[in-house]
């Protein structure tokens, strides 16, 4: 099907500082094109993604999400695993890709006259991938050693804990990789099937920035898909984005502790929050600016600097379409972790009661906008902004109307959501050389 030029320029979202600008269109299939061209930029950074994650995998699913993630390098009828390597090394670029609970991502950085290249080659991977049984077999022993590594970390441990405690049977509470039990459990046919479901043009969010042309992508997006043997309805629309209705979270409030013999215990402390499109967002941003987002924050000033009781500790937020998460996490002695508990909940309870003073709080967003700026100085970080904004807002913020956003948070807005946290049922996650009976007072 023959598109026009003006179709292919498709909707200017918005004009960003430097001469950028961003563009969207809706191919046919229900593919979705955003592009961000940079003038003066010699490098682009593509993106592929699929709106599917880990909370998306039925019964003796499990993992799968994670599992195709690796198993898209491993060929398809037009290249082996070495070709595709092999055609990214060739011309100095990278390439990877990311699962997570609600969606994946293919990336790519090259050179822009590459782009072409990156192009075909990710297309192939994400429409056309074999899935060889024996390649299959080889990475599922891959996977277990990568799932083996994480079990080593008891960071990582803390967290996917803590994770799994405050949102309880909730899909979004499974670990994204999976677990050994059901990585070995996995019938190449599950994730066959898996793939079928979700790897769709209407499923499908096409992500560039750097220096290219928003018509070019998408003449080229839309003949790898043809070369793929896609079947492109002109009439298809793209999927629907998730319902943002609140999700029933049922966690667990108390202590739950993971015994490790470990030198050092890691905590963490924190409840359910909002969602993604919540109008507090923003406001989130900034309260975990104030508590602990730096070496200026108060987690970090009381835990560490005034009485040296942990190396790292910060506050944190997560959040998905229908669900998220606020915590603070420290590492300590574990002698100590009854006092760092206690002194993370009061540093809360403080900013709950006496509000934040308009020192901090000019400092919190001075700290978010900068942090902001310096963030989207290269493609990369500007190609995962519009895959984010196009599979979870809905709608692409320009820098202007973020920054404006983040000032316009008050004193008032943050001691308000830090109440609302201070006031929640407490999750406690410890990792460390304790009984799984120890409350630590809590």
């Amino acid at each position: 099907m023959e598109l026009s030029d003006e179709h292919l320029q498709g909707e200017v979202l918005a004009g960003q500082p430097g001469g950028a600008i961003v563009r969207r269109s809706i191919l046919p299939g229900g593919v979705r094109v955003l592009t961000e061209s940079m003038p003066g930029q010699r490098s682009a950074t593509l993106g592929f993604w699929v709106g599917v994650g880990s909370r998306d995998e039925a019964e003796g699913q499990h993992g799968s999400t994670h599992f195709l993630e690796h198993l898209l390098f491993k060929g398809t009828p037009r290249r082996s695993a070495l070709d595709i390597a092999a055609a990214f090394d060739e011309v100095g670029g990278e390439s990877n890709a990311a699962t997570a609970k609600e969606s994946t991502c293919y990336y790519a950085r090259v050179l822009d006259v590459d782009l072409p290249m990156a192009i075909d080659v990710i297309a192939d991977m994400v429409t056309s991938a074999v899935l060889d049984p024996e390649e299959l077999e080889s990475e599922r022993e891959v996977i277990l050693e990568e799932l083996a590594m994480d079990g080593d970390d008891p960071t990582d441990v803390a967290h996917e804990k803590f994770v799994a405690t405050v949102l309880g049977d909730h899909p979004l509470g499974r670990p994204i990789g999976g677990t050994a039990e059901t990585i070995r459990g996995v019938a190449r046919e599950s994730v066959w099937e898996h793939y079928q479901r979700f790897y769709r043009p209407e499923e499908l969010v096409v992500t560039a920035a750097g220096g290219l042309d928003h018509a070019q992508v998408c003449r080229m997006v839309l003949t790898a898909l043809h070369r793929a043997g896609w079947a492109l309805d002109p009439h298809q629309a793209p999927r629907p984005r998730r319902s943002g209705e609140l999700a029933q979270i049922t966690g667990t409030p108390g202590v739950q502790v993971v015994p490790r013999t470990v030198e050092q215990a890691n905590v963490i402390v924190g409840c359910p929050a909002f969602a993604a499109n919540d109008e507090r967002r923003f406001t989130m941003s900034v309260l975990n600016a104030i508590l602990g987002g730096g070496m200026s924050s108060r987690l970090f000033q009381e835990i560490r600097e005034k009485r040296g009781l942990a190396y790292s500790t910060y506050s944190f937020s997560s959040a998905f379409a229908d669900a998220g998460y606020f915590g603070m996490y420290a590492g300590c002695s574990p002698a100590k972790v009854q006092q760092v508990l206690e002194l993370m909940v009061q540093e809360l309870e403080k900013l709950a009661a006496d509000g934040v003073s308009e020192q901090e709080l000019r400092k919190a967003t001075g700290q978010l906008s900068g942090g902001i700026v310096l963030a989207l100085e290269d493609t990369g970080s500007r190609m995962s902004r519009l895959g984010r904004a196009e599979l979870v807002a809905g709608e692409f913020m320009d820098i202007d109307e973020t920054l404006e956003r983040i000032h316009a948070v008050t004193a008032a807005q943050v001691r308000d959501l830090a109440r609302e946290l201070a006031a929640a049922p407490r999750s406690v996650t410890v990792v460390g050389p304790f009984e799984e009976t120890e409350t630590f007072g809590f």
